[in-house]
């Protein structure tokens, strides 16, 4: 597994002048407040006992995964501690993992600390996207002489792309087309062939009386 560092990254950067005076000389339809996705790491030590991972160790997993509230969007590493792999505990924690929808990163972030011996340390990498600077209503003014772009212009866009985006990340680079879920490309139309159709169970009987007999 190669290591990787987290990041705190600008999404669509824009080249726009970065003095006070930006919002009221934009006269491009570009907006100047664009989302922010920010990484956060978080990690969770278990012993590995002869290479697999005892019941007690998998139940104080699960309480920290549920505490978490691990779910799309978050990554997902292991960091292997002990002397010779603990490959049967891996795999424990890697079906722990997929009951929840998700799969194993190959990309471990740094973390704070070195890996105890005989342990594994699962890495938790989880990003948000917001908008800073939203709402601004600094150039809200019928006085425009430079036929400027309104200073709030995109910050109701942007702002509801980073709150419902699953994966902020893919703001910054898209989503890769490598190790995708075929079963996930297909559930939604799988959902919607097998779905029953709404007038499979009958009409329902309404009465048209006024007492409603």
């Amino acid at each position: 597994m190669k290591k990787i560092a987290t990041w705190t990254i600008l999404a669509f950067a824009t080249s726009l002048a970065g003095c006070t005076g930006a919002a009221y000389s934009n006269r491009s339809l570009d907006s100047v407040h664009q989302p922010v996705v920010r990484n956060s790491i978080y990690q969770f030590d278990v012993a590995a006992s002869n290479g697999e991972l005892p019941p007690s160790e998998q139940g104080r997993l699960q309480g920290w995964l549920d505490a978490m509230g691990v779910r799309y969007g978050d990554r997902v590493a292991i960091e292997d501690g002990s002397a010779y792999g603990a490959g049967s505990a891996q795999a424990t924690v890697r079906s722990m993992v997929e009951r929840r929808g998700l799969l194993l990163s190959s990309d471990v972030p740094v973390t704070t600390g070195a890996v105890p011996q005989d342990h594994l340390r699962i890495i938790v990498t989880r990003a948000a996207a917001f908008v800073p600077g939203c709402p601004n209503w600094a150039s809200n003014s019928s006085f425009n002489p430079v036929n400027a772009t309104s200073s709030n212009y995109g910050c109701s866009v942007n702002s509801n792309i980073a709150s419902m985006v699953a994966d902020p990340n893919d703001l910054i680079r898209g989503a890769s087309a490598s190790g995708n879920d075929s079963a996930a490309a297909t559930r939604a139309i799988k959902t919607y062939r097998t779905k029953p159709q709404t007038g499979a169970g009958g009409l329902t009987n309404v009465s048209t009386s006024g007492d409603g007999k």
